[in-house]
């Protein structure tokens, strides 16, 4: 298998983790996050070398986090839980003014009581 074929196959199965993972989120995030994993692996396929392993080695982070607080949530369904978690300042230095912009609009998405997606958890009657 080439190395190629390889990377293809590895950037597929994390896509398809963080997508399976993202189920145990709120509706309202799992739209949001689902949508922004799209946009975020789609705006990366044409990345360089370094950009690509540094971008595969942050969501494989972000991967083992939500599946750890995913276990806690299903260990404990009662509890209200948050996901996520707080964004060290070194990372915030790292970005460039794009990224920044970035995060800045998906904070804002997250955080914004009506949000631009109609969402419905398909258990609401049709009239």
């Amino acid at each position: 298998m080439s190395s190629l074929t390889l990377h293809v196959l590895q950037v597929r199965s994390l896509y398809k983790r963080i997508l399976l993972l993202h189920r145990a989120l709120p509706l309202d995030l799992k739209t949001l996050g689902d949508q922004y994993v799209k946009d975020e692996f789609r705006r990366h396929k044409s990345a360089n070398p370094t950009e690509t392993k540094r971008f595969m080695k942050e969501w494989e982070s972000y991967a083992s986090m939500l599946a750890q607080q995913a276990n806690e949530k299903l260990s404990n369904p009662a509890t209200n839980m948050r996901f996520g978690k707080s964004l060290p300042e070194q990372k915030l230095e790292d970005l460039r003014e794009e990224q920044l912009g970035q995060l800045h609009e998906l904070m804002q998405e997250a955080t914004k009581t009506n949000r631009q997606f109609n969402i419905f958890d398909g258990t609401e009657q049709k009239k």
